[in-house]
């Protein structure tokens, strides 16, 4: 993590030794959902690509914030105005979650001015950009899946066959459902997913978008 965060890190981090990461994440954030606010349907989200279940890279979410990262043609425009305040976090995952957010949303006037007043330092950034969320209309890279569906970071997507996974000892069923994929920069027949546990890489011709 950055060391403009390591402070913070340092005060609170001794807090959470005997909690879960859920119930580090519920003290942090007071029981809110860390983007938009609401107390209602509350659960962990491991930020990707690093998804390591621990407590720095993951965000307190709502129901309603998932379902809209992890399917971005659900979104709700008006429901995103809230990263008005949860942008001001000092919370490193959560800075990386509404850079990522106001990105997608940037055709908006109101979401590329605040992403214009977003300060990222420059390993945030990166974490931030790590699943190609700032887009690549200008590269000519598009990575699709089976049927030709353009995917983009953050989709659920839905294995087509069996994988075997090379060094992992395990078998990637077919129907599968792999959340949170991050796209593989300049090479547009990768993806990366969590799968079993473990961050793999996976070729787009084996998956399908799931809606």
């Amino acid at each position: 993590m950055p060391n403009i965060h390591l402070n913070w890190k340092f005060l609170h981090k001794g807090c959470y030794l005997n909690m879960s990461t859920e119930q580090a994440l519920h003290a942090r954030s007071e029981s809110k959902c860390e983007l938009c606010g609401t107390t209602d349907g509350l659960g962990q989200y491991e930020v990707p690509p690093d998804l390591d279940g621990g407590v720095d890279g993951s965000v307190l979410i709502c129901t309603s914030c998932r379902e809209q990262i992890d399917y971005p043609d659900r979104l709700d425009v008006n429901h995103w105005h809230c990263l008005n305040e949860s942008m001001w976090s000092q919370v490193p995952a959560v800075q990386v979650m509404v850079w990522r957010m106001l990105t997608r949303l940037s055709a908006e006037g109101w979401a590329q001015d605040l992403l214009d007043m977003l300060y990222l330092d420059d390993e945030l950034l990166k974490w931030a950009q790590a699943t190609g969320e700032a887009g690549s209309e200008g590269d000519g890279v598009a990575h699709k899946d089976s049927n030709g569906v353009v995917l983009v970071a953050g989709d659920t997507v839905t294995l087509i066959k069996d994988l075997n996974v090379k060094g992992a000892n395990f078998t990637a069923k077919r129907g599968t459902a792999v959340r949170g994929i991050s796209l593989v920069a300049d090479n547009p027949a990768h993806i990366e997913g969590r799968v079993n546990g473990q961050q793999i890489v996976i070729l787009t011709k084996f998956v399908k978008r799931s809606n």
